[in-house]
């Protein structure tokens, strides 16, 4: 189904950027089901104002792409004083995209990004070919179309995902699915509410520090030990094979 989105292939803004920073635990969450799966070579597409990249500072190179040159700067100036920070501003659908394999990657993180691109197939061939083999994407990507809602359209969402979405998408391209699965219970619920029942355009300020501050640290744990049959999100892991390229 074709989507009506206000930002094509745009992630989110500078404002979106800062004001997710009141989620800081989710972010910690969602590092914590990446943290082993990423390695030291790290490209991170999407990479915004680097709120994902403050969690990856011990690490031996951080490149970061973002289409928003606003992001960029920000990160840019956030990290000056990281040699092996790297910001640059590029669309992962850009023709020369490939020639970021110089850098040797082992990881590319591209958490709540995948569903901002309006090619998504192109998105992950270009990925896979920066990555050495054996590489891994590391992917966040929203669950369930029919939760697609006005919240998704303003920040330029072109689809929502299922497992089986992701995994075919994956092994068309030559990519083994190391992990796929849902996370967020309580966020399906809340988004269900927010887009179909009160057809609201944006999640309040009120709503995102409630979910992290009382929700994320109950559930997260929870999650931990079980993973739900549903969820607001997908987290998935596809692997590059040793010998074929994606």
């Amino acid at each position: 189904m074709a989507r009506i989105v206000e930002s094509p292939d745009a992630g989110y803004t500078v404002r979106d950027q800062l004001r997710m920073e009141a989620a800081s635990r989710y972010f910690r969450w969602q590092y914590t089901l990446a943290e082993h799966e990423i390695g030291q070579r790290i490209l991170e597409v999407g990479c915004g104002v680097g709120n994902v990249t403050n969690l990856l500072l011990n690490r031996e190179l951080v490149v970061g792409i973002d289409v928003e040159t606003a992001c960029v700067k920000a990160r840019s100036e956030r990290f000056s004083e990281q040699t092996h920070i790297i910001s640059q501003c590029m669309d992962v659908l850009d023709p020369a995209f490939p020639e970021l394999a110089r850098y040797g990657f082992d990881s590319v993180v591209c958490l709540n990004v995948l569903e901002h691109i309006s090619d998504d197939r192109k998105a992950l061939e270009h990925m896979g070919s920066v990555l050495r083999p054996r590489g891994k994407i590391i992917l966040l990507v929203p669950a369930f179309d029919f939760l697609y809602g006005p919240i998704d359209s303003k920040l330029g969402h072109y689809r929502r995902y299922s497992r089986r979405r992701v995994a075919d998408l994956a092994q068309s391209l030559g990519f083994e699915v190391a992990i796929a699965h849902y996370m967020n219970v309580a966020g399906f619920f809340g988004w269900w509410l927010n887009a179909k029942l009160l057809r609201k355009s944006e999640q309040s300020e009120g709503q995102i520090r409630l979910f992290d501050s009382v929700i994320v640290p109950i559930q997260s744990r929870l999650e931990a030990f079980v993973h739900p049959p549903f969820g607001q999100s997908i987290f998935a892991v596809l692997r590059k094979p040793a010998r074929c390229q994606a």
